[in-house]
Order: C-alpha cells, then structure tokens, then sequence
C-alpha cells in the first residue's frame, strides 16, 4: 500500500498550556545573551571562498564580489574582532553577565587572543559552524563533512568539544545532520518558541532551545530594522516587561538576545544594549544564563518522554488503536489514516479532528450507520453486560448502571419512543452530564423532528469521540 501523506512541520510545539519550565530561584524569564563570532569566518577569497561576503554589515545593499576581496567588508568585519569584541567582553565582564558564543570554528582558530578571553570569562564557546557561510545548496555528504571538521577544530582551538550548535545560515539537512552527531546538548537553528522543546531524530532526542532573528542586533543591518541604539533598548526592554508579566500570570519563558562583535559593538549602538542590561537587572526574577546552563536545567526538569505517535503509526496499528472511537465504525479510522496527518494529530484534538472530517465527509447513509452502532442507553445490551468497553465505562460514569426499577422502565420507554420515531438510538455523550440532565435532554429531544435530531445526534458521537480520545491519550 502507498504511504500517505504525512506533514512534517510541527505548529502545535507546547500547545495552549505550555510547561512552568520552573526556572532556578522562581525566575519568571530566561534571558540568553548570545553572541555570534563569525570575524575570520566569512565568505572571502583568503577562505577558500569564490567571492566576498555580502551578509550583516554597515554596507547597504552589498553584494557579493566574484573572484574578488572587497576591502571595505573585510575592514568592516575586522572591527569587530580589533574593538567591538573587546568593547562587549567589558561590558558583560562589568556587569557579571553569562554569555553564550556562538563561534564560527574557522573564526576561532584565527582569533586566539579572544578565545583566551572567552574562556577566561567563563563563557559558553558553542558551535557556529566550520564557516560563515550559506548551506541552502550544499550537498549532504559535505555539510556532515563541515559539521565533523568543526567539531574537530573547535576542540583542537578552544580545548573542548562543542556542547551546542547553531549554524544560522543553515539547509533543511542541518538540524538532522547536527542531531545525528549525537555530541550536542542543544541545537538552535530553530525560531519557533519562547521555551526549549525535544525534537526525536531516529534514535536521538535533541534538545532544541529556540534563538531569535528579531530581538537581534541583525536588524541594524537589515531594513526593516534599528537606527540608532535607543531603538534596540527599547525593543529589548518592551519585550522582556512583556514576558515578565506573562511570568506572572503563571507562564514563564525564555528569551534570547542575538548579537555580533561588528554591529553592536560600535559606540552608539553599545549604549542600547547597556541601557538594557541595566534596567533588565533592576527588575528581579530574571535569571540570566547560558544556552548550556538552560539546557541542563530543562533535561532536568523536563526530560523527554517518547510515545507511540499516531502520525507515525502503520494503518493497522492506527486502525487497532483508533477503530473502536467511532462505535462499531472501524472504518473511520481506516480514511482518517489516509489523511495528511502530522504532529498536529498526535495530540487528542488533532487526531479527533482528523477523524471527525472522515465522518463529517461520509454519505447520509454511512453516518446514519454509525448512528445505529451506538446503543441504547441502559438498554437491554447493557443489562447483559454487551456493551463495549467505552460504552459501559461511559454509561457507568452517569450511574446508568445503577437504576431503579422507575428509572430503568423509564429509559426502556423513552429508547422505544425515540427509537420508534427517529430510526436510530438516542445518543448523548453521557461523560458531560448527570443522570437527571440526560433524562431531560432525553425527554426534550424525543420530540424534535427526525432531521433536527440526525444532526444533534452526529455532534454528539464527535463528543463522545472527542471524550473517548482525550481518556485515552490524555
């Protein structure tokens, strides 16, 4: 049988109710200083490259140089290894600040005077990559290749394997390619959360910690973006107090500062981030911290947990685990498998939805069908104990186990007359109500028109599903 459709992209992450990631001393945020060092790392002939570097400069509308050094980028880039590094590495020092450096490798390896500074300083020296450049085309076998000579290199100039990977400019292999490495404790080359998140990868559970690409110095670069340094503080600021009062509304979260040596390591851009840094310490329940700090507290607290995915499921796997949701209609399951399904229906309500489309889309008849699967309520399958298991727990949960010798001939007259009348059984999701409101629905609805009821009564096998689904995967 062909493969159906299956959708990779993940757009429910932590869902509405995200984890308390129970930050250390009630932190309400997170806040990830990172520091990209790519000076040495560029594209530029003296690398090897085919041209000059065109990306994050004070150049507007720079373009690649072919076969050519372009003196300006280069000097440019020069900065921020010769003064702006230098200028940042007080500023954090000053202030006590942790830092987490995301190190271009070939960059490192030329720039030892500020790797003795990093590690002087107690920073995180993470991987940046072998080169600064981008990966969108490169060949698999190559970006494994570039990914094993920087692990190799930067334990060579630093004098320990990198913990942590963000390569920016990356493919769509990156993150796999990274993971399969098994070396590191997190990957960033994701912008899709304001908390860390696991991500499975054949045997691999790796850890993502999302970064940023809009509370990045980046846009001083980049249009839209920042001007002068007051604009970037107040973003930072704006963002920080926004998160803080989600803290405290009980949601705490994570948030990542992007940075470069070259763009806010000149004066007037500086003056921003200080400003800041200064009001975020004045605030209290910020905690601020490496990527590998965070990423050791949330394996911690939050290690990951593998489940049987319904999106990875085969379809007799699928069809034994989910046949029975819709009653006695296997086959709901068997078209909902065939859907486009992903991580989006490997939660309850996804999957429910998933299956709900099959039976919405069915013929008149084929519902009608599943209609007639359900059975009476305190019915004679009942009382010889022939219900599904889902049905007699369901049918227990109202105490339709339990009745009176009233109650019970009254059901059985009310199951004839509705049954007489609308050509399929009364049905309820018994889970959302007492006994006494299922006897007045019963009563009220008995005497609705047949059309009126084939609908009510359709919403309400997806309420059963939908409840069945929620027991069952939780």
């Amino acid at each position: 049988m062909t493969n159906p459709p299956r959708y990779p992209r993940d757009f429910a992450g932590h869902g509405p109710t995200p984890p308390d990631p129970r930050w250390p001393d009630g932190a309400l945020v997170a806040v990830s200083l990172v520091l990209n060092y790519e000076e040495g790392g560029e594209n530029c002939l003296l690398h090897g490259d085919g041209q000059s570097e065109a990306f994050l400069s004070d150049i507007a509308g720079a373009a690649p140089w072919p076969n050519q050094r372009h003196w300006n980028m280069e000097s440019l880039y020069d900065y921020g290894a010769r003064a702006g590094f230098w200028r940042l590495h007080r500023l954090f020092t000053e202030l006590g600040l942790p830092v987490t450096l995301y190190g271009v490798t070939s960059a490192l390896a030329r720039n030892p005077e500020q790797v003795a500074a990093m590690k002087a300083a107690g920073w995180e020296i993470a991987s940046h990559g072998l080169k600064w450049v981008d990966h969108r085309d490169m060949p698999e076998d190559e970006e494994r290749r570039q990914i094993a000579e920087s692990i190799r290199l930067h334990t060579e100039v630093v004098g320990e394997p990198p913990r942590g990977w963000y390569t920016g400019r990356c493919s769509m292999n990156t993150v796999r390619l990274a993971a399969e490495t098994g070396q590191f404790d997190w990957i960033s080359d994701v912008y899709d959360d304001d908390l860390p998140y696991w991500r499975e990868v054949g045997s691999r559970d790796q850890l993502m910690i999302p970064y940023t690409l809009e509370a990045n110095d980046m846009r001083f670069a980049t249009a839209p973006g920042y001007i002068e340094g007051e604009q970037f503080f107040t973003y930072l600021r704006d963002t920080l107090d926004t998160l803080l009062a989600e803290g405290a509304r009980g949601a705490p979260r994570m948030f990542s500062v992007g940075l470069h040596a070259r763009l806010v390591g000149r004066p007037g851009k500086v003056a921003g981030l200080r400003r800041f840094l200064e009001h975020a310490m004045r605030q209290g329940r910020v905690w601020f911290a490496r990527r590998a700090d965070i990423a050791h507290h949330w394996a911690t607290h939050h290690p990951h947990r593998r489940f049987e995915r319904p999106s990875q499921m085969t379809r007799e796997r699928f069809v034994e685990r989910f046949g029975g949701i819709f009653e006695h209609s296997a086959w709901i399951a068997e078209r909902a498998w065939s859907l486009e399904l992903g991580p989006a229906h490997d939660r309850p309500l996804g999957l429910h939805n998933a299956l709900a489309r099959v039976f919405r889309s069915a013929s008149r008849d084929e519902r009608l069908g599943v209609l007639r699967a359900h059975p009476d309520l305190a019915g004679k399958l009942a009382q010889a104990r022939r219900l599904t298991a889902a049905s007699t727990a369901e049918q227990a949960s109202a105490a339709l186990d339990a009745l009176t010798d009233e109650e019970r001939a009254t059901f059985e007259r009310l199951n004839l007359a509705y049954t007489s009348k609308h050509g399929f059984p009364f049905i309820i999701a018994v889970r959302d109500h007492t006994k006494g409101s299922i006897l007045a629905a019963f009563e009220r609805r008995v005497a609705n028109g047949s059309d009126e009821e084939f609908e009510t009564a359709c919403r309400q096998v997806e309420r059963i599903a939908e409840l069945r689904l929620g027991a069952m995967l939780g």
